[in-house]
């Protein structure tokens, strides 16, 4: 666990010292380089993320790695001339799985819930798919022509729980639970 916890860290630092301060120096060229006056930055993304839950119910924890994936993309719309300040919105989607040891059973829309020794079952877990909406607000000083530039992006995100299933496994048979009510259809953070 530790051994994957230092190699995402190191997956996601490293990038921070990928660029050089040495400067180019322009030649002599036919083409001048001109900024761009439509210059935006927009981005694709993709994260992989760890779940470690807070203030959990006593006898609560997670087994396994609970991981959390997302995609999507941000449209990044400038507000002043020199575009290096800027509101970014986009649209993405999340799948999390969170393993642990709270088993959910129940018929109809009546759930119950008991924490149960990690030693009683064979699998038990949490899955939830989500529609993501997150909005950033860009402060920058890069343009279409230096690649030499800092950027500071500080943001939200709404997401929309669009399916969720739990599932437990254990010697005697498997239970699955799909679309609980009890879910929050609606994350943000």
């Amino acid at each position: 666990m530790r051994t994957i916890i230092i190699a995402l860290l190191y997956l996601t630092v490293s990038p921070l010292f990928a660029q050089t301060a040495n400067e180019v120096k322009a030649e002599n060229d036919s083409i001048a380089l001109v900024a761009d006056p439509r210059y935006r930055e927009d981005q694709f993304y993709a994260s992989i993320a760890y779940h470690s839950i807070q203030n959990k119910p006593s006898g609560f924890s997670q087994s396994s790695f609970s991981t959390a994936l997302s995609v999507g993309f941000l449209r990044d719309m400038p507000i002043n001339k020199a575009r290096n300040h800027a509101i970014a919105v986009g649209l993405g989607y999340s799948y999390n799985n969170i393993k642990n040891n709270l088993k959910i059973t129940g018929v109809d829309d009546m759930r119950t819930y008991e924490i149960i020794p990690e030693d009683d079952f064979d699998k038990n877990k949490l899955v939830f798919h989500s529609v993501d909406i997150p909005i950033e607000f860009r402060w920058r000083n890069s343009d279409s022509v230096s690649h030499k530039f800092w950027r500071v992006y500080a943001g939200f995100k709404a997401s929309y729980v669009f399916y969720n299933k739990s599932q437990f496994e254990d010697g005697t048979g498997t239970i699955k639970l799909r679309d609980n009510p009890d879910m929050n259809k609606l994350l943000y953070g």
